[in-house]
C-alpha cells in the first residue's frame, strides 16, 4: 500500500519565489472523506503529463496514496468530469534542510492562497522550517485541494 506522510503550511513574505514553477491542473472525480479520486495535468502543451490519484481518509499528516500516470488525452477527458471547478496553481519546488518542499501559488478562484507541503518518511519526523513558512494547516481541511474545488478561497 502507498502510504503519504505530509505537512501542510501557509507561506509567509516571499523569499519562496525561487526558480521557475510548474503549471498544475486538477479536477477530482470523488471528494468523499474517506477517500478521493484526483484527475492531474501538468506541462505546457505537447510536453504534458497526468495521474490519476486515489487518496484514503487523513489521519493526521498521514492517509492512503495510490498514483498512476495515464495518457494526457485521458486526463483532458476525466477533468471534464470532474466534480467542481478545476484546481489551477503554480507549484515550485524547493530544497530545505534536506528535504524538498511543494510551494503551490494557487490560480483562478483561489488566487490569494499559497501553501507550502513537505512529504516525510516518518509522521514524527523532525522538520528544518524555511523561513518563508507559517501556519501548519496539516489538520484543517479547508486547504485540502479537493475542498479548494468544493469551497474555493475566494469565498471563505
Amino acid at each position: 500500500m502507498g502510504i503519504e506522510i505530509e505537512r501542510k503550511f501557509l507561506v509567509i513574505g516571499e523569499a519562496w519565489r525561487q526558480g521557475e514553477g510548474e503549471y498544475l491542473c486538477q479536477g477530482y472525480l470523488n471528494r468523499d472523506k474517506q477517500r478521493t479520486v484526483r484527475v492531474r495535468m501538468a506541462g505546457a502543451a505537447g510536453r504534458e503529463q497526468a495521474w490519476l490519484t486515489i487518496k484514503g481518509a487523513s489521519a493526521g499528516a498521514t492517509r492512503a496514496e495510490f498514483e498512476y500516470a495515464i495518457p494526457p488525452g485521458d486526463a483532458r477527458q476525466l477533468l471534464a468530469l470532474s466534480d467542481g471547478p478545476l484546481v489551477e496553481k503554480i507549484r515550485r519546488r524547493i530544497a530545505h534542510g534536506g528535504l524538498i518542499w511543494e510551494v503551490d501559488e494557487f490560480l483562478g478562484d483561489n488566487l490569494g492562497l499559497v501553501v507550502a507541503e513537505v512529504e516525510l518518511q516518518r509522521a514524527d519526523q523532525a522538520v528544518d522550517l524555511p523561513d518563508w513558512v507559517g501556519r501548519e494547516v496539516t489538520e484543517d481541511p479547508r486547504y485540502f485541494n479537493s475542498q479548494l474545488a468544493a469551497l474555493p478561497f475566494s469565498r471563505w
